[in-house]
């Protein structure tokens, strides 16, 4: 297969299966479990993944934290402006700066100003050709940080399928639930929450260890890229985003560990920062490695660190269904029609799909 149509990797998903909501108690997810060896499909609930984890298996999970980093401001002439933060500005002369995406967009051009509450004054200081906006804040409080303002006042940045009524990102149920037990809150530098680990619960992970079943971390700073749809007739032709992860050394020696049980990736975003750093490393560095995952996982690739995958149900015609096709059946495009065969399946049986959606494991 020379070329990979867009189409192939489209399906029609009902709205009535989009999952507005999560379910009433954390872990009460629906798990489909697909056998790659027999190509079996089992409908199980998610809290009984431990029975299919083993001792010396390694489940390597995403601890980044979401930031609520959708903020409501004003400009001078009263009108509203919505500012989303997407990473700050790491030059030191560009303290309390971030990139952001505004709206209205067009209307604030570089020097125009908003104001946060009586919390901050905002400038628009740069903006680039894919509309982002380097936007600086200067912080009524000293010693304030628009971290801790997105905290106070800021909305989560639910995607865009998720109907909420403005504000109502703030309900408990957002604010706790878009985020996975196991985010370390001194890292949150996700937009997005990285949604295959909301499924887990304190219990379910005790019931893994139990089973003798380790976990390692690694923190990729999700952005809204993954939520883009590919626009290309062509999947070659889609330009990724990129996405900062952090490895620590103790995740990097796992990877390279012999003779241990699998390794299990929880989510896609687990899976690009594995793949991209063992693309780039035969062995460990030295400490805590930072880099860029720019990488595109597509059929046919064969996997270099990633065992088993636990993933949500994804949009039609992204990247993430690209990556997931590919890890069915690695080093063909066979994982291509499967997917739409299993996505089938799972709506014939009426399960919830995307973020707060149901999860599938693929063993």
């Amino acid at each position: 297969m020379s070329s990979l149509p867009t189409d192939l990797f489209d399906y029609v998903l009902p709205d009535r299966l989009i999952a507005q909501s999560p379910p009433k108690e954390r872990g009460q997810s629906r798990l489909l479990v697909v056998d790659r060896s027999t190509r079996q499909l089992f409908h199980r609930q998610f809290k009984d993944l431990p029975n299919y984890l083993a001792d010396g298996d390694t489940l390597i999970r995403n601890n980044a934290a979401v930031l609520p980093a959708r903020i409501r401001g004003i400009r001078p002439t009263g009108g509203a402006v919505e500012c989303f933060l997407l990473r700050p500005e790491t030059s030191a002369d560009q303290q309390e700066a971030w990139w952001c995406l505004l709206r209205p967009g067009k209307r604030l051009k570089i020097g125009a100003q908003f104001f946060i509450a009586e919390a901050a004054q905002a400038t628009v200081v740069q903006k680039s050709d894919d509309g982002v906006a380097l936007v600086q804040f200067q912080l009524a409080q000293p010693g304030d940080t628009m971290t801790a303002l997105a905290n106070r006042c800021g909305e989560m940045p639910l995607p865009p399928y998720i109907e909420r009524a403005r504000g109502d990102a703030r309900s408990k149920d957002d604010v706790d639930r878009y985020q996975t037990v196991y985010a370390n809150r001194q890292k949150q530098v996700a937009v997005a929450a990285p949604t295959a680990g909301l499924h887990f619960t304190n219990a379910i992970l005790a019931a893994t260890a139990q089973r003798g079943v380790t976990t390692a971390e690694v923190t990729l700073h999700v952005g809204l890229g993954t939520f883009r749809p590919v626009t290309a007739d062509n999947i070659t032709d889609h330009d990724i985003h990129q996405e900062l992860y952090e490895m620590p050394d103790a995740t990097q020696q796992r990877l390279f560990a012999d003779g241990q049980g699998r390794r299990v990736a929880i989510g896609t975003t687990s899976v690009r920062a594995i793949e991209h750093f063992l693309s780039k490393h035969p062995a460990p560095t030295a400490g805590l490695h930072l880099d860029e995952a720019d990488i595109f996982i597509f059929p046919p690739r064969e996997f270099l660190g990633v065992d088993g995958l636990i993933t949500n149900f994804h949009q039609p015609r992204s990247t993430l269904m690209c990556l997931v096709s590919a890890f069915l059946t690695p080093g063909s495009h066979d994982g291509i029609d499967w997917i739409r065969e299993i996505y089938q399946a799972a709506i014939d049986e009426e399960y919830r799909f995307l973020s707060y959606g149901d999860a599938m494991l693929i063993l």
